[in-house]
């Protein structure tokens, strides 16, 4: 029975653990991208285009930049699609007390990522592709106002900005909760994940606000390859673990 027993198990466990490196894997890769895609965003560039006279002052300076915003805003895309697979894989971490809230802020920064990801399309690659069409300025700036002005995009907005506020906080106290990392740890991502989402393009020095970011990351990332390295934890044993336990006690008998 026992023999049968670790060899049903063995590849299941070995699957479990690579998903969970691989998991793991997101979250330094995704600090990486969202501090690249920051850093090359040129300055004055990351706003909301609510007017013509918005979409005029940005329009120029696109322009000559046009390339650069077609690199950060793919970035952007990229990092955010990354932060929602880094806000699942941390919440693998939350077995015990706390699990519930681990998934809703997971469910809430997936979420906030797919909402952000539709507004950085709109705002450095549209805005890149604008600048880079054979029109008028004032035509350009009007297709952005539009654009931002529909219903999708104020929806992505809200939900983008409510999640991005949210999900940090929730995900920092069910690791908290859960005291499955140093409770330092926790506060550091939800305070460090808070200050990367509120930088504004101001350039490479925006890689000194970020860094705290990418250290906690680094360290969750390690936290969860440790983890994958351990037995999983049974919270609840249904009942055909409980009859495994059983037919094992009968043969100690």
């Amino acid at each position: 029975m026992n023999a049968i027993t670790a060899t049903i198990d063995k590849p299941a466990n070995k699957a479990a653990r690579a998903r969970l490196r691989l998991l793991a894997c997101f979250l330094p890769v995704t600090a990486v991208l969202y501090i690249g895609a920051e850093a090359l965003n040129p300055k004055g560039t990351d706003q909301v285009v609510t007017s013509t006279a918005v979409g005029l002052r940005l329009l120029p300076i696109a322009a000559v930049h046009s390339s650069q915003l077609y690199l950060s805003g793919s970035l952007s895309v990229l990092a955010l699609g990354g932060l929602a697979v880094s806000y699942a894989a941390i919440a693998t971490l939350v077995t015990g007390r706390g699990w519930v809230i681990a998934t809703v802020a997971a469910v809430l920064g997936g979420l906030g990522a797919f909402a952000g990801a539709m507004l950085n399309v709109l705002g450095g690659i549209s805005l890149a592709a604008a600048a880079a069409a054979h029109t008028t300025h004032l035509a350009a700036a009007q297709l952005l106002v539009t654009s931002f002005s529909s219903g999708p995009s104020q929806a992505a907005g809200y939900i983008y900005f409510g999640c991005e506020f949210l999900a940090p906080v929730v995900m920092g106290f069910a690791l908290w909760r859960s005291r499955r990392v140093p409770r330092w740890l926790a506060v550091l991502f939800s305070a460090a994940l808070e200050v990367a989402e509120q930088q504004a393009a101001i350039g490479p020095k925006v890689v000194l606000f970020m860094l705290p970011f990418a250290i906690a990351m680094i360290l969750l990332a390690v936290k969860i390859w440790r983890a994958a390295a351990g037995p999983a934890p049974i919270t609840n044993p249904g009942p055909a673990n409980h009859a495994r336990q059983l037919a094992n006690s009968n043969q100690g008998i």
